[in-house]
């Protein structure tokens, strides 16, 4: 690809717990580049090192405007201060933009992974033609992020989004949130439990969706986990009254996941009140990338 003498590029990180994978975009949103590295969580020093190794390594390459950070945990996006880094328990507390800032002479932009995969919609997904949206992320937890009157929802203390944290069972068997009953890992920890399989046995969500077919327990429980979905979505349209809710993680691609939520959305008395689409997110391995992007092209129009 020819790149223009006065094209702005920008060097786009997604930080993951197994893997950070990052891109040069162009304002068009085309990728230049594109690569992954492991992401070290031995200490933040060797963490930062890696980071600050690879952009220097893309800054001798190309002339960059921005870096825009997809990170994960509640990060104040304006300070760069992360209280929680979720699966980088080496970057708890730790201001990662005023790091870079000391050794990188480039603007840095950084916001919450999951706000970053909403914001990937907005930019070049599902809700381009959107200006309230509700993207809900369904794998190993519940998470997500709100697009109201054409803005992020940050929330007053960074933490908007956290839908896992929702209670949707009125705890009559003690405090579940949706982390626990409604995400995917949480349905294998109770086909565990059904099955009296080891915790530390590998199952994939798909045998539960194939077990289900012949076996009346294992559909009774993939049946409860569907309505536990369908409540937290009703929970979103009847709070915010969205245009439509986008369903993101691996399990978002199966098309019968929308057939079978819609009948169990359909069971809630007042659904047909509220009711909205529910469809899936469009981007999955590059949505944070993406979504950091839309941050860096919005900063760049503020700053015009």
């Amino acid at each position: 690809m020819t790149i223009m003498a006065d094209e702005k590029l920008y060097l786009c990180f997604d930080i993951g717990g197994t893997t950070v994978k990052y891109g040069v975009l162009s304002e068009d949103r085309d990728f230049l580049e594109k690569g992954k590295y492991q992401t070290r969580k031995v200490s933040k020093e060797i963490f930062f090192n890696d980071l600050v190794k690879k952009i220097v390594e893309i800054q001798s390459a190309y002339r960059l405007e921005k870096i825009g950070i997809s990170f994960p945990g509640f990060i104040n996006p304006n300070s760069g201060y992360a209280e929680f880094a979720g699966a980088i328990d080496v970057l708890h507390g730790s201001n990662l933009l005023k790091m870079l800032n000391m050794e990188i002479q480039l603007p840095v932009i950084i916001e919450n992974d999951a706000n970053c995969a909403t914001l990937a919609e907005k930019l070049s997904g599902n809700a381009t033609d959107c200006s309230n949206f509700v993207c809900m992320t369904i794998g190993t937890g519940i998470g997500g992020g709100l697009f109201i009157n054409n803005q992020l929802v940050n929330g007053h203390t960074y933490k908007a989004g956290e839908f896992g944290l929702m209670i949707i069972n009125g705890m009559d068997k003690g405090y579940k949130n949706m982390h626990e009953i409604a995400s995917t890992s949480g349905l294998i920890h109770q086909y565990k439990l059904l099955k009296n399989i080891p915790e530390n046995h590998f199952i994939e969500g798909e045998q539960i969706f194939d077990d289900s077919i012949k076996d009346k327990d294992v559909k009774h429980l993939l049946d409860q986990w569907f309505c536990n979905i369908s409540y937290g979505i009703f929970n979103l349209a009847a709070t915010v009254n969205p245009e439509k809710i986008l369903l993101g993680g691996a399990i978002s691609i199966r098309d019968d996941l929308y057939t079978l939520l819609e009948e169990k959305l359909n069971m809630i008395p007042s659904w047909k009140d509220i009711e909205v689409p529910v469809e899936p997110c469009k981007h999955h391995n590059d949505a944070g990338m993406l979504g950091i992007l839309y941050k860096c092209l919005e900063e760049a129009e503020d700053d015009q």
